[in-house]
Protein backbone atom coordinates (compact mmCIF):
# COMPACT_ATOMS: atom_id res chain seq x y z
CA UNK A 1 0.00 0.00 0.00
CA UNK A 2 1.24 3.75 -0.86
CA UNK A 3 0.75 6.38 1.32
CA UNK A 4 0.99 10.02 1.81
CA UNK A 5 0.34 12.78 4.47
CA UNK A 6 -0.21 16.39 4.42
CA UNK A 7 -0.48 19.31 7.20
CA UNK A 8 -1.70 22.65 6.39
CA UNK A 9 -1.94 25.44 8.98
CA UNK A 10 -5.52 26.64 9.68
CA UNK A 11 -4.65 29.20 12.55
CA UNK A 12 -7.46 32.49 11.69
CA UNK A 13 -4.81 35.57 10.99
CA UNK A 14 -6.47 37.85 13.42
CA UNK A 15 -8.75 37.65 16.12
CA UNK A 16 -12.25 35.16 15.88
CA UNK A 17 -15.15 34.20 18.10
CA UNK A 18 -14.03 30.60 19.67
CA UNK A 19 -16.25 27.66 19.42
CA UNK A 20 -17.91 25.52 21.89
CA UNK A 21 -18.83 27.45 25.17
CA UNK A 22 -22.10 29.55 25.42
CA UNK A 23 -20.63 31.86 28.14
CA UNK A 24 -17.75 33.64 26.29
CA UNK A 25 -18.38 36.74 25.90
CA UNK A 26 -15.69 38.22 22.89
CA UNK A 27 -13.30 36.66 20.31
CA UNK A 28 -9.87 35.34 20.65
CA UNK A 29 -7.08 37.76 22.05
CA UNK A 30 -4.15 35.57 20.61
CA UNK A 31 -2.27 32.08 19.97
CA UNK A 32 -1.18 29.78 22.40
CA UNK A 33 -0.38 26.97 19.68
CA UNK A 34 -0.83 27.00 15.70
CA UNK A 35 -4.23 24.55 14.35
CA UNK A 36 -3.94 22.63 11.54
CA UNK A 37 -6.01 20.33 9.27
CA UNK A 38 -3.83 17.19 8.53
CA UNK A 39 -4.50 14.53 5.87
CA UNK A 40 -3.38 10.86 5.36
CA UNK A 41 -3.90 9.21 1.78
CA UNK A 42 -4.33 5.35 1.48
CA UNK A 43 -3.67 3.52 -2.33
CA UNK A 44 -4.78 0.30 -2.75
CA UNK A 45 -2.78 -1.85 -5.12
CA UNK A 46 -5.25 -1.37 -8.10
CA UNK A 47 -4.97 2.69 -7.76
CA UNK A 48 -7.76 3.27 -5.61
CA UNK A 49 -7.67 5.63 -2.67
CA UNK A 50 -8.77 7.08 0.62
CA UNK A 51 -8.40 10.26 2.92
CA UNK A 52 -8.60 10.50 6.86
CA UNK A 53 -8.84 13.79 7.44
CA UNK A 54 -8.17 15.28 10.88
CA UNK A 55 -8.60 18.94 12.46
CA UNK A 56 -8.28 20.90 15.40
CA UNK A 57 -11.67 22.75 15.27
CA UNK A 58 -14.56 21.69 17.04
CA UNK A 59 -16.58 19.70 14.54
CA UNK A 60 -17.34 19.53 11.16
CA UNK A 61 -20.83 20.96 10.11
CA UNK A 62 -22.38 19.07 7.68
CA UNK A 63 -22.21 21.78 5.19
CA UNK A 64 -18.74 21.84 5.42
CA UNK A 65 -18.02 18.46 5.34
CA UNK A 66 -20.26 18.04 1.78
CA UNK A 67 -18.62 20.81 0.24
CA UNK A 68 -15.00 18.63 1.26
CA UNK A 69 -16.15 15.42 -0.32
CA UNK A 70 -17.50 17.00 -3.44
CA UNK A 71 -14.29 19.16 -3.99
CA UNK A 72 -12.15 15.90 -3.03
CA UNK A 73 -14.48 13.75 -5.27
CA UNK A 74 -13.81 16.26 -8.39
CA UNK A 75 -9.81 16.56 -7.87
CA UNK A 76 -9.07 13.35 -6.96
CA UNK A 77 -11.85 10.86 -7.30
CA UNK A 78 -12.09 9.67 -4.06
CA UNK A 79 -15.72 8.58 -3.00
CA UNK A 80 -18.12 9.77 -0.08
CA UNK A 81 -17.37 6.66 1.30
CA UNK A 82 -13.65 6.90 0.97
CA UNK A 83 -12.70 10.28 2.54
CA UNK A 84 -13.18 10.29 6.53
CA UNK A 85 -13.53 13.53 7.70
CA UNK A 86 -12.70 13.83 11.52
CA UNK A 87 -12.16 16.71 14.05
CA UNK A 88 -10.49 17.26 17.29
CA UNK A 89 -13.32 18.95 19.57
CA UNK A 90 -11.06 21.51 20.74
CA UNK A 91 -12.80 24.57 22.34
CA UNK A 92 -10.25 26.43 21.72
CA UNK A 93 -10.63 26.54 18.12
CA UNK A 94 -12.46 28.80 15.82
CA UNK A 95 -16.55 28.59 15.01
CA UNK A 96 -17.40 26.97 12.35
CA UNK A 97 -21.00 28.18 10.52
CA UNK A 98 -23.50 26.26 10.68
CA UNK A 99 -23.05 23.95 13.95
CA UNK A 100 -24.17 25.20 17.32
CA UNK A 101 -25.29 28.47 15.31
CA UNK A 102 -28.24 29.27 18.13
CA UNK A 103 -25.39 29.44 20.45
CA UNK A 104 -23.58 32.20 19.58
CA UNK A 105 -25.16 35.59 19.74
CA UNK A 106 -22.33 37.73 17.37
CA UNK A 107 -22.42 41.28 16.12
CA UNK A 108 -21.75 41.36 12.33
CA UNK A 109 -18.54 42.03 12.14
CA UNK A 110 -17.70 38.49 14.18
CA UNK A 111 -20.51 36.95 11.87
CA UNK A 112 -18.49 38.09 8.58
CA UNK A 113 -15.28 36.93 9.72
CA UNK A 114 -16.66 33.41 11.01
CA UNK A 115 -18.67 33.19 7.58
CA UNK A 116 -15.10 34.09 5.48
CA UNK A 117 -13.01 31.38 7.84
CA UNK A 118 -15.54 28.92 7.03
CA UNK A 119 -15.12 29.22 3.63
CA UNK A 120 -11.70 29.16 3.35
CA UNK A 121 -12.03 26.20 5.44
CA UNK A 122 -12.74 23.49 2.39
CA UNK A 123 -9.35 24.71 0.31
CA UNK A 124 -7.37 23.77 3.19
CA UNK A 125 -8.70 20.26 3.72
CA UNK A 126 -8.26 20.10 0.35
CA UNK A 127 -4.52 21.33 0.29
CA UNK A 128 -3.48 18.85 2.78
CA UNK A 129 -4.84 16.10 0.78
CA UNK A 130 -3.14 17.39 -2.35
CA UNK A 131 0.11 17.38 -0.19
CA UNK A 132 -0.52 13.56 1.13
CA UNK A 133 -0.89 12.56 -2.41
CA UNK A 134 1.60 14.22 -3.90
CA UNK A 135 4.46 12.22 -1.33
CA UNK A 136 2.31 9.05 -1.99
CA UNK A 137 4.90 5.99 -1.52
CA UNK A 138 5.12 2.80 -0.23
CA UNK A 139 4.54 2.50 3.31
CA UNK A 140 3.94 -0.13 6.10
CA UNK A 141 1.17 0.21 8.96
CA UNK A 142 1.29 -1.01 12.24
CA UNK A 143 -1.14 -1.05 14.87
CA UNK A 144 -1.70 -0.76 17.88
CA UNK A 145 -3.08 0.10 21.78
CA UNK A 146 -2.02 2.12 24.47
CA UNK A 147 -3.43 3.53 27.09
CA UNK A 148 -3.70 6.94 28.92
CA UNK A 149 -5.57 7.50 32.28
CA UNK A 150 -6.50 11.11 32.49
CA UNK A 151 -10.50 11.08 30.68
CA UNK A 152 -13.22 11.12 33.66
CA UNK A 153 -16.77 10.04 32.70
CA UNK A 154 -18.34 13.09 33.97
CA UNK A 155 -22.20 12.40 34.12
CA UNK A 156 -22.62 12.85 38.21
CA UNK A 157 -25.63 11.40 39.56
CA UNK A 158 -27.67 13.03 42.24
CA UNK A 159 -30.91 14.20 43.99
CA UNK A 160 -31.95 16.52 41.40
CA UNK A 161 -30.58 14.42 38.78
CA UNK A 162 -27.49 14.10 36.25
CA UNK A 163 -25.01 16.64 36.98
CA UNK A 164 -21.56 17.51 34.97
CA UNK A 165 -19.46 16.76 37.36
CA UNK A 166 -16.87 13.77 38.00
CA UNK A 167 -18.39 10.07 38.44
CA UNK A 168 -15.85 7.99 39.29
CA UNK A 169 -17.62 4.87 38.83
CA UNK A 170 -19.21 5.65 35.62
CA UNK A 171 -17.93 4.12 32.44
CA UNK A 172 -14.73 5.34 30.63
CA UNK A 173 -12.13 4.15 27.68
CA UNK A 174 -8.48 4.96 28.31
CA UNK A 175 -8.23 2.73 24.88
CA UNK A 176 -5.25 5.23 22.84
CA UNK A 177 -5.58 3.44 19.55
CA UNK A 178 -2.40 3.98 17.18
CA UNK A 179 -2.05 3.50 13.23
CA UNK A 180 1.53 4.05 12.56
CA UNK A 181 3.05 4.67 9.05
CA UNK A 182 6.77 3.69 8.31
CA UNK A 183 8.66 4.06 5.06
CA UNK A 184 10.70 2.07 2.96
CA UNK A 185 13.41 2.83 5.02
CA UNK A 186 11.95 2.03 8.67
CA UNK A 187 11.34 5.90 9.61
CA UNK A 188 7.98 6.76 11.16
CA UNK A 189 5.86 8.63 8.54
CA UNK A 190 2.97 9.19 10.37
CA UNK A 191 0.96 8.24 13.15
CA UNK A 192 -2.54 8.70 13.99
CA UNK A 193 -3.96 8.65 17.20
CA UNK A 194 -7.14 8.29 19.02
CA UNK A 195 -8.70 9.10 22.49
CA UNK A 196 -12.35 8.84 23.84
CA UNK A 197 -11.99 12.49 26.30
CA UNK A 198 -13.49 16.13 25.68
CA UNK A 199 -11.17 18.23 24.29
CA UNK A 200 -11.82 21.09 26.87
CA UNK A 201 -9.08 21.32 29.66
CA UNK A 202 -8.97 25.45 28.70
CA UNK A 203 -11.70 27.96 28.41
CA UNK A 204 -9.44 31.05 27.67
CA UNK A 205 -9.22 33.10 24.53
CA UNK A 206 -5.92 31.82 23.29
CA UNK A 207 -6.11 29.94 19.68
CA UNK A 208 -4.96 26.00 20.81
CA UNK A 209 -5.69 22.51 20.16
CA UNK A 210 -5.58 21.87 23.72
CA UNK A 211 -4.75 18.28 25.06
CA UNK A 212 -4.82 16.91 21.55
CA UNK A 213 -2.80 19.82 20.21
CA UNK A 214 -0.12 19.44 22.52
CA UNK A 215 -0.05 15.74 22.13
CA UNK A 216 -0.03 15.84 18.26
CA UNK A 217 3.41 18.35 18.67
CA UNK A 218 4.44 15.88 21.46
CA UNK A 219 4.72 12.96 18.89
CA UNK A 220 6.38 15.40 16.17
CA UNK A 221 8.91 17.01 18.65
CA UNK A 222 10.22 13.19 19.58
CA UNK A 223 9.48 11.43 16.64
CA UNK A 224 11.23 14.09 13.83
CA UNK A 225 9.96 13.67 10.33
CA UNK A 226 6.49 12.44 10.82
CA UNK A 227 3.33 14.01 11.36
CA UNK A 228 0.77 12.79 14.22
CA UNK A 229 -2.73 13.40 13.55
CA UNK A 230 -5.45 12.92 15.82
CA UNK A 231 -8.98 11.94 15.25
CA UNK A 232 -11.61 11.92 18.73
CA UNK A 233 -13.05 8.99 19.82
CA UNK A 234 -16.24 8.61 21.79
CA UNK A 235 -15.56 11.14 24.77
CA UNK A 236 -19.05 13.15 24.90
CA UNK A 237 -19.36 12.35 28.59
CA UNK A 238 -16.14 12.57 29.24
CA UNK A 239 -14.09 15.06 30.47
CA UNK A 240 -10.18 15.47 31.56
CA UNK A 241 -10.56 16.21 34.99
CA UNK A 242 -8.58 18.61 36.82
CA UNK A 243 -8.99 21.12 34.17
CA UNK A 244 -8.70 24.67 33.74
CA UNK A 245 -4.96 25.44 33.29
CA UNK A 246 -2.76 25.86 30.47
CA UNK A 247 0.28 23.40 32.55
CA UNK A 248 -2.59 20.85 32.84
CA UNK A 249 -3.54 21.22 28.95
CA UNK A 250 0.11 20.62 28.33
CA UNK A 251 0.40 17.74 30.76
CA UNK A 252 -2.45 15.41 29.85
CA UNK A 253 -1.19 16.89 25.66
CA UNK A 254 2.80 15.37 27.27
CA UNK A 255 0.61 11.62 28.97
CA UNK A 256 -1.27 11.57 25.99
CA UNK A 257 1.91 11.90 22.98
CA UNK A 258 4.16 9.30 25.58
CA UNK A 259 1.11 7.17 25.31
CA UNK A 260 1.56 6.84 21.89
CA UNK A 261 5.02 6.91 21.69
CA UNK A 262 5.25 4.33 24.06
CA UNK A 263 3.64 1.52 21.10
CA UNK A 264 5.37 3.23 19.06
CA UNK A 265 8.31 1.80 20.51
CA UNK A 266 6.88 -1.70 20.79
CA UNK A 267 6.18 -4.62 18.46
CA UNK A 268 2.92 -3.63 16.68
CA UNK A 269 0.45 -5.84 14.34
CA UNK A 270 0.64 -5.48 10.79
CA UNK A 271 -2.31 -4.05 9.29
CA UNK A 272 -2.64 -4.94 5.10
CA UNK A 273 -4.94 -3.85 2.66
CA UNK A 274 -6.60 -3.70 0.34
CA UNK A 275 -8.82 -0.72 2.45
CA UNK A 276 -12.44 -1.57 1.86
CA UNK A 277 -14.63 1.75 2.62
CA UNK A 278 -18.73 2.68 3.16
CA UNK A 279 -20.48 5.16 4.44
CA UNK A 280 -24.22 5.80 5.19
CA UNK A 281 -26.12 7.86 6.70
CA UNK A 282 -29.38 6.63 8.53
CA UNK A 283 -32.55 8.90 9.39
CA UNK A 284 -31.73 8.95 13.11
CA UNK A 285 -35.16 9.85 14.61
CA UNK A 286 -36.13 12.58 16.88
CA UNK A 287 -38.85 12.79 19.43
CA UNK A 288 -42.59 14.00 19.05
CA UNK A 289 -41.89 17.97 17.78
CA UNK A 290 -43.19 20.95 19.83
CA UNK A 291 -46.36 22.37 18.96
CA UNK A 292 -46.25 26.48 17.06
CA UNK A 293 -47.84 27.27 20.28
CA UNK A 294 -45.01 26.28 22.50
CA UNK A 295 -42.50 27.39 20.08
CA UNK A 296 -43.90 31.19 20.13
CA UNK A 297 -43.95 31.33 23.83
CA UNK A 298 -39.86 30.45 23.71
CA UNK A 299 -39.64 33.15 21.17
CA UNK A 300 -40.84 35.39 23.82
CA UNK A 301 -38.76 33.68 26.45
CA UNK A 302 -35.41 35.16 27.89
CA UNK A 303 -33.45 32.65 27.19
CA UNK A 304 -31.01 33.90 24.41
CA UNK A 305 -30.31 30.27 22.94
CA UNK A 306 -33.87 29.08 23.26
CA UNK A 307 -35.29 31.95 21.56
CA UNK A 308 -33.26 31.73 18.66
CA UNK A 309 -33.80 27.96 18.32
CA UNK A 310 -37.76 28.73 18.49
CA UNK A 311 -37.54 31.80 16.20
CA UNK A 312 -35.36 29.61 13.72
CA UNK A 313 -37.86 26.68 13.99
CA UNK A 314 -41.19 28.83 13.34
CA UNK A 315 -39.82 30.20 10.25
CA UNK A 316 -39.06 26.79 9.20
CA UNK A 317 -42.77 25.96 10.02
CA UNK A 318 -43.72 28.64 7.97
CA UNK A 319 -41.48 27.69 4.97
CA UNK A 320 -42.13 23.44 5.02
CA UNK A 321 -44.98 23.62 7.22
CA UNK A 322 -43.76 21.06 9.53
CA UNK A 323 -40.68 20.53 11.56
CA UNK A 324 -38.18 17.76 10.68
CA UNK A 325 -38.62 13.84 12.42
CA UNK A 326 -35.06 12.59 11.89
CA UNK A 327 -31.90 14.03 11.34
CA UNK A 328 -29.52 11.85 8.71
CA UNK A 329 -26.88 10.75 10.52
CA UNK A 330 -23.15 9.64 9.18
CA UNK A 331 -21.68 6.30 9.91
CA UNK A 332 -18.57 5.07 8.28
CA UNK A 333 -16.88 2.05 8.06
CA UNK A 334 -13.02 1.06 6.91
CA UNK A 335 -11.81 -2.58 6.65
CA UNK A 336 -8.23 -3.12 5.84
CA UNK A 337 -8.50 -6.73 4.67
CA UNK A 338 -8.99 -8.35 7.99
CA UNK A 339 -6.58 -6.63 10.05
CA UNK A 340 -7.75 -3.52 11.39
CA UNK A 341 -11.61 -2.27 11.53
CA UNK A 342 -12.47 1.25 11.27
CA UNK A 343 -15.73 2.82 12.39
CA UNK A 344 -16.61 6.10 12.69
CA UNK A 345 -19.98 7.34 14.18
CA UNK A 346 -21.18 11.28 13.63
CA UNK A 347 -21.92 13.85 16.35
CA UNK A 348 -20.71 13.54 20.17
CA UNK A 349 -21.42 10.23 20.62
CA UNK A 350 -20.96 9.02 24.68
CA UNK A 351 -18.31 6.62 25.77
CA UNK A 352 -21.19 3.30 25.74
CA UNK A 353 -20.97 3.45 21.87
CA UNK A 354 -17.35 2.72 22.11
CA UNK A 355 -17.43 -0.10 24.74
CA UNK A 356 -20.28 -1.61 23.20
CA UNK A 357 -18.52 -1.55 19.54
CA UNK A 358 -15.73 -3.10 21.05
CA UNK A 359 -17.52 -5.38 22.68
CA UNK A 360 -19.31 -6.82 19.51
CA UNK A 361 -16.30 -6.73 16.99
CA UNK A 362 -13.61 -7.28 19.30
CA UNK A 363 -10.99 -4.45 20.57
CA UNK A 364 -7.36 -5.83 19.76
CA UNK A 365 -8.20 -4.80 16.11
CA UNK A 366 -11.09 -1.88 15.88
CA UNK A 367 -10.26 1.68 16.17
CA UNK A 368 -13.86 3.70 16.91
CA UNK A 369 -13.71 7.04 16.19
CA UNK A 370 -16.72 10.23 16.58
CA UNK A 371 -16.76 13.21 16.14
CA UNK A 372 -16.62 12.35 11.92
CA UNK A 373 -18.15 13.72 9.00
CA UNK A 374 -20.55 15.92 10.79
CA UNK A 375 -21.42 16.76 14.29
CA UNK A 376 -24.69 16.91 14.55
CA UNK A 377 -25.83 17.02 18.59
CA UNK A 378 -24.60 14.74 21.60
CA UNK A 379 -25.21 10.75 20.43
CA UNK A 380 -26.94 9.70 23.81
CA UNK A 381 -26.71 5.57 24.18
CA UNK A 382 -30.29 4.76 25.65
CA UNK A 383 -29.37 4.37 29.11
CA UNK A 384 -27.95 8.34 28.93
CA UNK A 385 -31.29 9.31 27.07
CA UNK A 386 -33.44 7.75 30.06
CA UNK A 387 -31.38 9.72 32.27
CA UNK A 388 -31.56 12.98 30.65
CA UNK A 389 -28.79 15.70 31.99
CA UNK A 390 -26.66 17.29 29.60
CA UNK A 391 -25.57 14.79 27.08
CA UNK A 392 -29.24 13.30 26.93
CA UNK A 393 -31.24 16.03 26.76
CA UNK A 394 -29.82 19.71 27.64
CA UNK A 395 -27.57 19.86 24.62
CA UNK A 396 -30.32 19.58 22.03
CA UNK A 397 -31.05 23.11 22.13
CA UNK A 398 -28.05 24.00 21.36
CA UNK A 399 -27.71 21.76 18.74
CA UNK A 400 -30.82 23.73 17.44
CA UNK A 401 -33.00 20.00 17.61
CA UNK A 402 -36.20 20.71 18.62
CA UNK A 403 -36.07 18.28 21.26
CA UNK A 404 -34.30 14.63 22.56
CA UNK A 405 -33.39 12.18 20.09
CA UNK A 406 -35.84 9.32 20.21
CA UNK A 407 -35.52 6.00 22.13
CA UNK A 408 -34.69 3.91 19.00
CA UNK A 409 -31.46 5.75 18.67
CA UNK A 410 -28.99 3.12 20.40
CA UNK A 411 -30.69 0.51 18.41
CA UNK A 412 -30.57 2.31 14.90
CA UNK A 413 -27.51 3.01 14.90
CA UNK A 414 -25.75 -0.33 16.03
CA UNK A 415 -28.12 -1.91 13.38
CA UNK A 416 -26.46 -0.18 11.08
CA UNK A 417 -23.04 -0.61 12.13
CA UNK A 418 -23.42 -4.29 12.09
CA UNK A 419 -24.61 -4.55 8.42
CA UNK A 420 -21.78 -2.35 7.18
CA UNK A 421 -19.48 -4.01 8.87
CA UNK A 422 -20.96 -7.36 7.37
CA UNK A 423 -21.14 -6.42 3.87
Amino acid sequence: MRVGVGKVNITPSGSIWMAGYASRDKPSEGILLDLYVKALVFENSDGSRSALLTSDVLGLPANVSHRIAENVQAEFGIPRESLMLTSSHTHSGPVLFNNLRDMYDLAPEEARKIQEYTEAFPDKALEAIRLAVANLEPCALEWGIGNAGFGKNRRKYTLEGVTNDFNPIGPVDHDVPVLKVSRADGSVKAAAFGYACHNTTLAIFLLNGDYAGFAQSHVEEKVPGAVALFAMGCGGDINPLPRGTIEQAKEYGRRLGEAVLTVLGNEMDEVSGPLRTTYREIPLALSEPPTRETLEQQAKGPNGVVKRRAERLLKQLDEKGMLDTTYPFPIQVWKFSDTLLVTALGGESVVDYSLRLKYDFGRERQWVVSYANDVCGYIPSLRVLREGGYEGEGSQVYYGHHGPWAPTIEQDILAAVHEMVGK
